[in-house]
């Protein structure tokens, strides 16, 4: 729809009823759940195993057909474990996939369908080892993978780069480059005279920017009432 016919007080409800899912069904299952944090569709994250760390402020979007899934191979030399930064954004379909170790710095994101993983998960000769060849996936601060990208074991890719949509990346990517293409080869750098604003410089104060949005919400939807919103659910107009 063009428009959320929602009153305030029902999408209000709607966002405290959210957090209190993942804080009572999700913060159990990581090692640390950070504070600040912003989940859309709670009941569609998905973890399996232990070791999975997710910094404060973070953002993460599921939806029904793109689950968000974090694993981490319970029993494999030591186990995996996945580290996510402060001020990231896990778009729907994400899925991080360790069995020795993936970290994301602050302020990354990963738009849709974006796969990371650490190991091959068989071997290549003895298609019995359940994990196979496996190496640390290291990725800095302010990375942005695009949509459907790939990330495989043994990668770094330095702060501020960006991976092109469809990208399948096993080699290094450096800072402030935009790679593409599959293998992922860099195609230029970001303009260094020009600066960046990151999610972590936009979420520095989250009490100021949760009260904007508040504020935004209530003028948006200022009018709107429970017999419009069943309306526009039952009998949905042309424009709605």
């Amino acid at each position: 729809m063009r428009k959320d016919y929602r009153p305030y007080y029902v999408k209000r409800f709607d966002n405290k009823f959210q957090k209190w899912y993942a804080r009572y069904f999700l913060a159990p299952q990581f090692e640390y759940f950070g504070r600040g944090l912003i989940f859309m569709k709670p009941w569609q994250v998905e973890i399996f195993g232990a070791g999975v760390y997710l910094g404060d402020c973070s953002t993460v979007i599921a939806t029904p057909d793109r689950k968000v899934r974090f694993t981490v191979w319970p029993v494999w030399k030591g186990s995996g474990k996945i580290e996510i930064g402060r001020c990231c954004l896990i778009c729907p379909g994400t899925r991080i996939m360790s069995a020795t170790s993936i970290t994301l710095g602050d302020g990354c994101m990963t738009a849709q369908n974006v796969s990371i993983s650490d190991s091959d998960w068989h071997d290549l000769y003895d298609r019995s080892l359940p994990v196979g060849n496996t190496q640390a996936v290291t990725i800095g601060n302010n990375v942005w993978l695009g949509d459907s990208s790939i990330v495989c074991k043994g990668v770094t890719i330095g702060d501020n780069a960006i991976i092109g949509a469809g990208s399948i990346v096993v080699k290094d990517i450096p800072a402030n480059a935009i790679a593409a293409g599959n293998p992922a080869k860099v195609i230029k750098y970001l303009d260094p005279d020009k600066p960046i604003k990151t999610r972590t410089d936009w979420l520095s104060d989250p009490v100021k920017l949760a009260e904007e949005f508040e504020n935004l919400d209530r003028k948006t939807m200022k009018g709107n009432t429970i017999a419009g919103w069943f309306r526009s659910l039952l009998f949905p107009c042309k424009g709605d």
